[in-house]
């Protein structure tokens, strides 16, 4: 009873940690740029005495938990806006920013000038150039070509820092349309193709999405169920059952 009562635990917990994975994508389907998260799961073997188990042991005592959320980097469709300094990126690869946080990453290529002059996103940081330096732009019209280099009104300004990551690579989201990488991981991106006047739409599938949602709403439930039906056969025993063998 022990084994079914925490595998029902840790799978509520499980389900109830994915619930706010799919309630997040589906909130950020209108946001450019945003990567969906998927769940990723991983095995937690339950033991109380640290003794070794045996093949059956291990089975029962094998659970299921939420080992994070897993980033999808398929491609968003791009939707043209006819604003100069909307920025959509076709291919792999995330523009780099630098926020109070250190170097972040972004596929949210919805840009405009500061009053410093410097290209930054909607949110206020600076987009970051292949020197490593805060874009500056002067002037109009501004021109970005598809391997990222801008000028403006004819004279080159710089050179858009598109990065991509090697497969595996730990990418964590770190807010809004951000995302973190592992220091000195990121590369030149090889293939990717600046789209001016467009920006990237979320690749969250609103259908999969929603479908998903129910499914792990009902699995959920089952798991509330299952806890419900443990404790009160646990309240039983303790009530019925133990007083009778004190008594022998």
């Amino acid at each position: 009873m022990d084994s079914g009562f925490y595998a029902a635990c840790t799978a509520l917990m499980a389900r109830s940690q994915t619930l706010d994975l799919v309630a997040n994508n589906l909130a950020n389907i209108s946001t450019p740029g945003y990567r969906a998260q998927h769940d990723s799961f991983s095995s937690l073997l339950a033991s109380s005495s640290g003794a070794p188990l045996s093949g059956l042991n291990q089975a029962v005592n094998d659970y299921s938990v939420l080992g994070g959320g897993q980033l999808d980097l398929s491609q968003g469709s791009l939707e043209r806006t006819g604003n100069d300094l909307d920025l959509g990126i076709e291919g792999h690869g995330f523009f780099a920013l630098q926020t109070a946080s250190g170097q972040l990453f972004t596929r949210d290529g919805n840009f405009h000038v500061s009053p410093k002059g410097q290209l930054v996103t909607s949110a206020g940081d600076p987009v970051l150039g292949t020197d490593n330096r805060p874009i500056t732009i002067v002037g109009a019209p501004v021109s970005v070509s598809p391997d990222g280099t801008i000028s403006v009104n004819g004279a080159l300004a710089g050179q858009l820092k598109v990065v991509d990551f090697p497969p595996g690579t730990d990418l964590k989201s770190a807010g809004k349309t951000y995302y973190s990488a592992p220091d000195k991981t990121g590369v030149p991106s090889a293939n990717a193709s600046i789209q001016q006047g467009t920006l990237e739409s979320s690749n969250v599938n609103a259908v999969a999405s929603s479908i998903e949602l129910i499914t792990v709403q009902r699995y959920a439930e089952l798991m509330q169920r299952a806890l419900t039906m443990f404790h009160t056969e646990m309240n039983q025993i303790a009530t019925q059952d133990l007083p009778k063998v004190t008594n022998l």
